[in-house]
């Protein structure tokens, strides 16, 4: 495994991704079930004026070229909000990676972007940032770090890393972070913009 830092705010050039928008699947994990705010279905719940899952929506459309949601319950709400939704071929409630296992079946182009549900602030140019060592360097998956914290659900990951994943999870491996270990990875420094990733794990009306 690779893992490198891919580069520092600081030092990070406007992003030039040559990356076709028609490459790129977007994909939202909203499958979780919700323990952290009291089983309710966190990608629907009133934030701002909208469903979560909504504000992270409107920051990945514009960058992918299909959107995808996973989620196990309230399909039809989601269905609403993407171009496509899928479900974990795991029973009970199982974790992301369940949800990217879901999501092999669906996907159709090179390149994934995948964040959670409870993150509206997402920075706007994430997806090119988060391509970039892709294509500059050569990894496999690239994942957000705000400076303090790794957020191993924001990432980038060639399409083709899915095809293990049945396997790992057969395994009994749950850790999104010791998946990746088995790949070429690059950390993406997100620290000009630490608020972006934060998490709203009690959403409720007018916050």
């Amino acid at each position: 495994m690779v893992d490198c830092d891919y580069p520092t705010a600081r030092q990070a050039r406007a992003p030039d991704t040559v990356t076709a928008r028609g490459d790129i699947t977007g994909l939202i994990l909203a499958g979780g079930a919700g323990r952290r705010a009291g089983g309710i279905d966190k990608g629907l719940a009133p934030w701002r004026g909208q469903p979560l899952v909504a504000h992270v929506v409107r920051r990945l459309r514009p960058e992918v070229g299909r959107l995808l949601i996973s989620c196990n319950r309230n399909a039809a709400a989601y269905a609403a909000l993407a171009d496509g939704t899928i479900a974990d071929s795991r029973a009970g409630f199982q974790g992301p990676l369940a949800g990217l296992e879901a999501a092999g079946g669906a996907v159709q182009t090179p390149f994934i972007v995948v964040t959670p549900c409870d993150t509206p602030l997402l920075p706007r140019d994430l997806v090119p940032r988060l391509l970039e060592p892709l294509e500059a360097m050569g990894v496999d998956i690239a994942w957000a770090h705000d400076g303090d914290r790794a957020h191993y659900l924001c990432a980038a990951l060639r399409s083709g890393c899915l095809a293990d994943l049945a396997d790992w999870l057969d395994q009994g491996h749950r850790a999104v972070r010791h998946w990746f270990r088995n790949y070429r990875c690059a950390k993406v420094d997100f620290s000009d913009q630490p608020r972006a990733f934060r998490n709203i794990n009690r959403p409720a009306p007018g916050v």
